[in-house]
């Protein structure tokens, strides 16, 4: 069977089944701060395994794709070395929300492999945890499989979880044995880890949810979470042993080899390079982008070893971004929002291969160099640190190189080197639980089940409070000068989500009043935080909700121009303009895209044109509530970074803007008033950013420009309309004076030059000078120390000078001695003395420094300095 055969008989067999085909999740885990990526199928479903969130189905079954290349799960290091190690593959499951449990899980699985798939039964093994006696009856009695193929093992491989904290179970694990040709050892015996027995599907029986402190905390109802490998599950279906050889990457290794310009099909760098080019285009379109921190960090990490990889096989300039093209023709159809971001995607990967390629060369021939000097077979620390600080050289990818030569790195000489870098790569690669709130630790869910917000259509609302928390535990009663959440039954408060900040107000209770700072979102539930100012507050008090209105007008007006800039930039610049992010708040908006290039003034002020004609069109904004897929059809943009159920809010702009949105916005476009571009920048390679204003926001910018243009005419001493003209002639002459300033240093370094080559002391040979100019820049030292070495043949010297309390170095050694004397150790011996570095080429450098004071005396050591390296 072919890969998409496998995944689409999966999916119709769980179906069948009554289970809702849920599509897969972005690669990112929203609201998740525990994870870095999503790396299993499950992490869509978190909330509802903690109870948190309710889905309008008990039973669902999905393809997600998967990374697994940075903190627990992270398999990096082992792509390209192994059968069946990747940094991207899609995990099939079928999952149970308090529906059925390992009963069914298990039927439905035997079914599938032995049914659907005709796999034979006497080739399967299994394994469960050794206190499950429950699922053992089932395996031997029900199901009727022989009890020499069941193992039971204990620790990690049969006891799941996601991560540190978060839901977890026993397990029950499904082998595949690939026969007595290939080496290795059933599940459990010494030799496991061979490729014979290969597991093939998971069943996770979910029980409990590990806390912070290790504990286990039972779920609210026993469910069903199950991971096979589409990878794996190929290649024992289209008979092989090694997941390179299926069709899921024959395809993107020939694409790689033709692009790259190689023969070699089974070589070791085209399977790295066919294997990352999943994960980095999925990422991209994902929204991740490469950085220096974070998930970027980790992303830039996967380009640049498929980058070196290619570089390996002789690929001349970029070849990476090439492949964007062949892996949509294979996962497209499947994941057709791979296919919608093809061109971002490309463009992103082209600007960080030209980018790594400026320095992989010249990182590599380092490397090179220095390992065939190593006295031992340890990779200097102080080598390591320096390709990975001057020339982007992840460790793991030096690592990778030292790998392939039999060669190790000295770490501890480079953690030495690089303490502040590699805090920066530890957070990197390590998600750790933040302080939030989890609904699941402190709230029943049935105190929450019918909690709904209003706030579309009220700005006020009466409603019961249902639980009060403090300090993430409930408590019953609230007291003046409390810090607290509130959880109301239904609430007018928007939550921040999609960009737009929570709302802010007051809750009126019968005993005292709730100043609200904050809202946020737990799940579907709506949290209120602030402090109580006066009286009390009790469970099931009713309050009078009430939002600050003239705040989320504000709001509504930059959340709805918002969208019209969207639409207006897709217009001016291209469909291949997509949200990267926003922040909507009362003051201003800001908004995140897909663009490889600044975006140029003309291109600006058309874009704030055709808002404002959108503006002025008073164009009707309507609500729509509609099924997800629904809403796809009709080409509703989606947000980046929000997470969407089945059924979505649809918000329409008259035909000109057409999104998902849950935000709150204003009636007609007309309300928005007048709308401005305040800043375009960069924020990521292939990512601008533009911040605007809107309505009363707007009129604000457009009098405070007013000002500063005024104050600007009368220190010009000039009228407003005149203004540019006359800027334009002090702007001329203060060029030329610039100019004419630069000629008088000139002459008088050069007329100085003459008296100070007289005053050059010899030293074994050579004339050494060390002496204060005034009144000189950095480039008239520079000339005159020029003027100086052809005058005094032989020579170094050092010239300074002193503004402002700062300290200016030049030293410059002439050509004959350069063997000898590097300028830059001269210059960096005075500035030292002087609170300062500098470098620069072997025969010119330069310096500074912050102690002026101590700038005689460093001078005065130049002729023994000298002295002593001629004589070393």
């Amino acid at each position: 069977m072919k890969s998409t055969d496998i995944r689409r008989s999966f999916l119709e067999f769980f179906a069948k089944e009554g289970h809702q085909v849920v599509p897969s999740s972005p690669l990112v885990p929203l609201g998740d701060a525990t994870l870095l990526f999503t790396n299993a199928g499950m992490v869509q479903f978190k909330d509802v395994f903690l109870g948190v969130e309710q889905r309008p189905y008990h039973r669902a079954t999905s393809a997600q794709r998967c990374v697994r290349a940075g903190g627990k799960h992270n398999d990096l290091d082992n792509v390209g070395y192994t059968a069946r190690h990747h940094t991207f593959f899609e995990m099939l499951g079928n999952f149970s929300f308090g529906d059925y449990f390992k009963r069914d899980a298990i039927r439905y699985a035997w079914t599938f492999l032995t049914e659907v798939l005709h796999l034979p039964g006497e080739r399967l093994w299994v394994t469960i945890h050794p206190d499950d006696n429950e699922a053992a009856d089932i395996w031997l009695s029900e199901v009727g499989f022989p009890e020499s193929r069941l193992r039971r093992i204990a620790g990690d491989d049969n006891f799941w979880a996601m991560g540190d904290v978060g839901p977890c179970g026993p397990c029950s694990e499904i082998f595949y044995d690939h026969g007595p040709e290939v080496t290795g050892g059933p599940p459990g015996s010494p030799d496991a880890d061979g490729d014979r027995y290969i597991e093939i599907w998971n069943l996770v029986f979910m029980q409990y949810e590990r806390l912070a402190d290790g504990s286990l905390k039972p779920l609210p109802s026993p469910s069903v979470d199950t991971g096979m490998g589409l990878e794996r599950l190929a290649a024992v279906l289209q008979g092989v042993h090694d997941n390179y050889d299926t069709d899921i990457f024959r395809g993107l290794i020939d694409a790689a080899a033709e692009v790259i310009g190689t023969q070699d099909r089974t070589s070791r760098s085209l399977r790295v390079i066919a294997d990352h080019i999943r994960s980095c285009a999925f990422l991209i379109a994902d929204g991740v982008l490469p950085g220096n921190e974070g998930r970027g960090y980790v992303l830039r990490r996967i380009i640049r070893r498929a980058v070196r990889h290619g570089a390996r096989l002789g690929a001349e300039g970029t070849f990476f971004h090439r492949l964007v093209q062949a892996l949509v023709g294979e996962m497209g159809d499947a994941y057709p929002e791979l296919a919608a971001a093809q061109t971002a995607v490309e463009t992103v990967l082209r600007e960080e291969e030209e980018r790594f390629a400026q320095t992989l060369s010249h990182g590599l021939a380092i490397l090179e160099r220095d390992m065939k000097s190593l006295g031992g077979q340890r990779i200097p620390g102080q080598t390591v640190f320096r390709l990975y600080d001057t020339y982007g050289f992840p460790v793991d990818l030096t690592a990778d190189i030292a790998r392939e030569r039999g060669l190790e790195l000295d770490l501890d000489g480079f953690e030495q080197a690089m303490t502040r870098q590699r805090e920066r790569a530890r957070a990197a690669s390590q998600f750790r639980v933040g302080d939030d709130l989890r609904l699941g630790d402190a709230l029943d869910a049935a105190a929450v089940a019918g909690h709904r917000f209003t706030g579309y259509d009220h700005d006020q609302d009466e409603a019961s409070v249902v639980a009060l928390l403090q300090d993430g535990a409930p408590v019953d009663r609230l007291v003046a000068g409390s810090q607290a959440t509130v959880v109301l039954d239904h609430t007018p408060f928007y939550a921040e989500s999609g960009g737009q900040v929570g709302d802010r107000g007051q809750l009126h209770g019968p005993g005292g009043v709730f100043e609200v700072m904050d809202t946020r979102k737990e799940g579907n539930v709506h949290l209120h935080v602030g402090a109580l100012g006066t009286g009390e507050l009790a469970v099931g008090d009713r309050v009078s909700a009430g939002i600050d209105v003239a705040r989320r007008t504000r709001i509504r007006a930059n959340h709805s121009a918002t969208h019209l800039l969207h639409a207006a930039l897709r217009q001016r610049l291209g469909a291949h303009v997509t949200q990267k992010g926003s922040l909507v708040d009362a003051e201003r908006l800001r908004f995140d895209f897909a663009h490889s290039k600044p975006v140029t003034a003309d291109q600006l002020r058309a874009v704030e044109a055709l808002v404002n004609v959108q503006v002025r069109a008073n164009l009707p904004v309507q609500a729509e509530d509609m099924a997800l897929a629904d809403a796809q059809q009709v080409g509703a943009m989606a947000l980046f970074g929000e997470k969407y159920g089945e059924r979505v809010r649809v918000l329409r702009m008259g035909d000109f803007s057409v999104e998902l949105c849950g935000g709150t916005h204003v009636a007609r476009s007309g309300d928005i008033g007048f709308f401005k571009i305040v800043g375009e920048s960069g924020v990521a390679a292939g990512i601008r950013r533009i911040e605007a204003v809107s309505a009363e926001g707007a009129m604000a910018w457009v009098a405070n420009a007013e000002e500063r243009l005024r104050i600007a005419a009368e220190a010009l001493q000039s009228g407003e309309a005149d203004l540019l003209e006359k800027l334009d002639q002090v702007l001329r002459k203060q060029r030329q004076q610039e100019k004419e300033l630069d000629q008088l240093r000139s002459r008088l370094a050069s007329s100085a030059g003459d008296g100070l080559a007289s005053s050059a002391v010899d030293v074994a040979g050579i004339k050494v000078l060390a002496v204060v100019i005034e009144a000189a820049d950095a480039k008239a030292l520079r000339e005159l120390a020029d003027q100086l070495r052809q005058k005094l043949g032989s020579a170094a010297l050092v010239l300074a000078s002193v503004t402002a309390g700062k300290v200016s170095l030049v030293a410059a050694v002439t050509a004959d001695l350069t063997g000898r004397l590097k300028a830059g150790d001269l210059v960096n011996a005075v500035a030292l003395q002087v609170g300062g570095k500098g470098g620069g080429r072997p025969d010119m450098a330069m310096a500074g420094g912050d102690q002026p004071d101590a700038l005689p005396q460093a001078l005065a050591g130049v002729a023994e300095w000298v002295r002593q390296r001629l004589a070393g």
